[in-house]
């Protein structure tokens, strides 16, 4: 159904479509490039190299095991101490109690109003079964909570109507209900001072006095998460630039080796250190991490970059490089790298930090973890439909790679100073073992988190350094970094969580990682019970293939591909061409199409009804297997594919790389639907069916209302929107190569009259429409004045818009308020059906949150979406623009607060409307969906949340 035009007419001046992606890209080579395709391989590929880099000589593994053993026997004589300890022994993660903890813990302290304190209160303690837990700890502060909990529960939770005992039950938990809540708030503070050093660095400072005086060293990592403005990466700043100048005078000199030392991360340094933002990140984050760095030489004290989501890792090597070779660090020693052995590219990435190293003539401190993202990375991957996990699947396996890399970096100490962070006492033992009894300073040092880890390491500390990694924060910073230490102690695999279960003989805690991985078959088998991104809906359907867009292959091959489909699209047929223009870019014509007229809709409609009993024909099978070929071609063609939904429907590139991907879903899930469920004796074809699609997701629901229709055994008549149909036409030209015949699957280009002379054509037996409501309304109106051939109805299935909107009170962390909020209004410049409409908050914490979300609004990127560093792009076209523009303006004139950022000088040849937020009084404010970028915001009072909802 379409041709390509080799010639690409571009006008003087014009910047070719893609270059700024092509002139982005990094060209990895040697043992970045060796970085980059670790990812793609395959589990057991990786795990059996480890494991022959990890094998020790009989001696050393016995050594290990030995001191092993004596190490854990030593934790297990010691009494429990410490209320976390006990805690999360008592209430493990897989009990409702401790998920009531953790969520009780993650959330309580930083909601502002007793109303909803009661209410989270009440929610989470009230059905838990506490008195299953009394007396049965050993800890006396854990059964003491333990009481407060039942006690709470009891006064808090559902209770019997009848009786004395339950009005007066009902008067002490009105009358206690701030007891209540300051009982549980201490409980709270508590917990999270187990894990904190500090509120202040000054007040860490002291508290480390102690375990210093022991032989233990501290490096601080002032608490917080991801910058999300550019206020907040300011405060972070200053929060380094200060925790730097107390560290250095309380070092006294000690140096990087002796004294104490500073972890930052990178994702507080800048609101946007993400890949797609990489020149702004080397511009802007750099500066501020080598001022921080030349503060710390001045102090001689170490500074660590704090490892963060793999997505991050190869940006992060990057400004690891740069501060390398940063000749005002020249000679100097204390920059420091963390690195995750859970990760597949662990060994790769070290190997090129030595090389690094040795380059510059410097030792880096490489801090080893084995990685606190674990859950987050699998659920990533997946749902991302990336070739592979970014991280090992079983535990072990990423014990082989941590045994592996701690070999590596011992045989570096010209490059490397190895910091290997543990809480397992194997893993420690070997590392011992490994490293020989010629210890001499400066050789390597462990590390352990403060309030988990100092147990273990007061049996060894005086033998070998240990530095305690120690959070620095108040309250209101602990919330994420908290709920990740419960999380890792809480895991049924950790370490920690094993060796307090008395059930758990030693010989199982000390069993060699290495034989248990070459014990699977394949050695290093990935854990069966974790789908690999393809296999997620198996065994229905393979999962569509994603893209990393964090990978420097990957984007180096979309580079080519994005070039190479820059030839133009036209549609054959009489009459004359219309111009399809880039709404990014007006002066980009993307390609020509002529649209369909009255005899198109008839002869179109002869075909399919010829066609029908043959299509109608054929096994559901069949039909299922030219689908999943169309799945096969649509895949294999992505990257063109959405190369051209970039430019003809203005996405960025992750969405259009989405868009084709639901396409190719929807031809995997009809045809797996058909092939199980169907039955041509029980399920009738209807014969000719018009599909109707809008300009949104234009491969998207365009094919999956094709591929339902198809696959029930329905010709098909597809009436694209206006904008878009250029990837319709090449969505049909595969489906047709895939083996659909070309009558049983026609295309109308044209407007809303192609639509209505289709819908209301006498052959059609059903519709399918996603669209506006008012058309559905006219499509059924239409529909009701007649019947189909059988005297039934002529069904319509239409998919319409709303307003929806989100309901945040109280408890909710702002943060992620904020990233949610930005993602679902202005994602696809807020041109979904599901896009965020109207945001409610209640009042408590509205200024805070409005504030935070103005702020990362100004951090978006809005321009042409051509480029990896697009956030936000055009909308469809200049009516529809205008529409919105007026929808802002009269709020405005109403009265309404409107805010919005100016539109860059990139903006000027496009449909560009900025990212707006209107302040509104009440839902009746609102008159019609408005289908763009712009938010509205109802502040709501808790007690009036029920009337809200109404």
């Amino acid at each position: 159904m379409s041709s390509l035009d080799k010639s690409v007419p571009l006008e003087s001046g014009q910047t070719q479509p893609f270059q700024a992606f092509i002139d982005d890209l990094q060209r990895h080579e040697g043992r970045r490039a060796q970085i980059d395709a670790t990812y793609r391989a395959s589990e057991p590929e990786i795990v059996a190299r480890l494991a022959d880099a990890a094998e020790l000589p009989e001696r050393v593994s016995a050594e290990a095991r030995d001191l092993a053993r004596r190490l854990i026997e030593g934790l297990r004589e010691r009494p429990t101490s410490g209320l976390v300890q006990g805690l999360m022994r008592e209430y493990a993660l897989s009990s409702q109690e401790g998920v009531a903890l953790m969520c009780l813990a993650e959330a309580l302290l930083r909601i502002p109003d007793a109303a909803t304190r009661d209410a989270l209160i009440a929610d989470k303690v009230g059905g838990g079964e506490w008195r299953a837990h009394v007396g049965q700890s050993p800890s006396p502060f854990v059964n003491a909570a333990t009481w407060g909990l039942l006690i709470t529960g009891r006064l808090v939770g559902t209770v019997d109507e009848r009786g004395l005992g339950s009005t007066l039950t009902r008067l002490i938990a009105r009358s206690g209900a701030p007891i209540i809540r300051a009982s549980v708030d201490t409980a709270m503070r508590v917990l999270g001072e187990q894990f904190v050093c500090g509120q202040t660095i000054e007040a860490a400072l002291a508290n480390a006095k102690p375990l210093e005086a022991r032989g233990f060293s501290y490096s601080y990592d002032m608490l917080g998460e991801a910058a999300l403005t550019a206020e907040d990466a300011e405060t972070y700043l200053k929060s380094y630039e200060n925790a730097l100048d107390a560290i250095g005078a309380a070092s006294a000199g000690r140096g990087i080796y002796e004294g104490p030392g500073l972890s930052v991360k990178l994702s507080a340094l800048h609101p946007r250190y993400v890949r797609g933002q990489r020149q702004r990140v080397m511009r802007e984050l750099y500066p501020r991490l080598a001022g921080l760095a030349l503060r710390a030489r001045r102090w001689d004290v170490g500074l660590n970059i704090d490892a963060e989501e793999s997505e991050r890792l190869d940006l992060s090597l990057d400004l690891l490089e740069a501060l390398c070779r940063d000749p005002a660090l020249e000679g100097w020693n204390g920059i420091g790298f963390v690195v995750q052995a859970y990760q597949k590219r662990a060994y790769p990435t070290l190997e090129w930090i030595i090389d690094l190293a040795r380059a510059t003539r410097r030792r880096i401190m490489l801090r080893l973890v084995k990685g606190a993202y674990w859950d987050s990375e699998i659920k990533r991957a997946q749902v991302e439909g990336l070739e592979g996990f970014a991280v090992f699947t079983r535990k072990a396996h990423s014990d082989v790679s941590y045994v592996a890399c701690a070999k590596l970096l011992l045989s570096a100490p010209d490059a490397i100073f190895p910091q290997f962070a543990t809480h397992n006492a194997l893993t420690v033992a070997t590392v011992h073992a490994m490293a020989g009894g010629n210890f001499y300073a400066g050789q390597y040092e462990f590390q352990c988190l403060h309030g988990m880890g100092e147990p273990l390491y007061n049996q060894i500390v005086g033998d070998r350094p240990c530095r305690v990694y120690a959070p620095v924060g108040s309250h209101d910073t602990l919330l994420a970094y908290l709920v990740r230490r419960l999380l890792e102690n809480g895991a049924n695999t950790s370490f920690v969580n094993r060796i307090a279960d008395p059930n758990v003989p030693i010989d199982a805690l000390i069993e060699d990682p290495v034989a248990a991985a070459r014990a699977l078959t394949p050695v290093g088998a990935p854990h069966p019970r974790i789908a690999l991104p393809r296999d997620l809906f198996q065994p229905e359907r393979a999962n569509s293939a994603g893209l990393d867009l964090s990978n420097e292959a990957h984007l180096a091959k979309l580079g080519e591909s994005l070039q190479a489909g820059l030839a133009m699209p036209a549609s054959p047929g009489e009459g004359t061409a219309r111009e399809i223009r880039n709404p990014a870019d007006q002066r980009d014509i993307v390609g020509r199409v002529v649209d369909a007229g009255a005899a198109d809709v008839e002869a179109a409609s002869a075909a399919a009804l010829r066609a029908a009993p043959e299509w109608a024909a054929r096994a559901p099978q069949e039909r299922a297997q030219t689908l999943a070929r169309a799945a096969a071609l649509f895949e294999a063609d992505a990257p063109r594919l959405a190369g051209l939904i970039c430019r003809e429907a203005g996405k960025t590139l992750p969405n259009a790389l989405g868009d084709v991907r639901e396409a190719v879903d929807f031809l995997r899930y009809y045809g797996a639907e058909i092939s199980r469920d169907f039955d041509n004796a029980t399920h009738c074809p209807l014969g000719v069916v018009a599909c109707i699609s809008p300009w949104n997701f234009p491969i998207a629901i365009f094919t999956g209302q094709i591929a339902a229709a198809l696959a029930a055994g329905n010709c098909v008549i597809a009436k694209p929107a206006e904008e878009t149909p250029l990837i319709a036409l090449e969505a049909v030209r595969l489906m047709h190569e895939a083996g659909v015949p070309k009558d049983a699957l026609q295309i109308l280009p044209g407007d809303g009259a192609v639509g209505a002379a289709l819908t209301g054509h006498v052959s059609v037996s059903g519709v399918m429409f996603t669209g506006s409501t008012e058309v559905a309304r006219l499509i059924a109106g239409s529909l009701a004045g007649r019947l189909g051939a059988d005297g039934a109805p002529i069904p319509l299935i239409a998919e319409t818009g709303g307003l929806n909107a989100l309901i945040v009170d109280s408890s909710a962390l702002a943060e992620q308020v904020v990233g949610d909020v930005l993602a679902s209004a202005f994602d696809s410049a807020g041109q979904r059906c599901s896009a965020l409409r109207v945001l409610c908050l209640q009042d408590d914490i509205a200024d805070r949150t409005l504030a935070m979300l103005k702020a990362a609004m100004r951090e978006l990127a809005v321009g042409p979406p051509d480029r990896l560093s697009c956030d936000v792009g055009p909308v469809i076209s200049a009516e529809a623009l205008a529409g919105l523009e007026r929808h802002v303006e009269e709020m405005r004139a109403r009265g309404f607060p409107v805010h919005a950022e100016p539109l860059g000088a990139d903006c000027a040849h496009g449909h560009f409307l900025a990212p707006t937020l209107i302040e509104i009084a009440s839902f009746s404010d609102l008159r019609r969906e408005v289908f763009g970028p712009v938010l509205h915001v109802l502040r709501y009072k808790r007690e009036a949340l029920n009337s809200l909802i109404d």
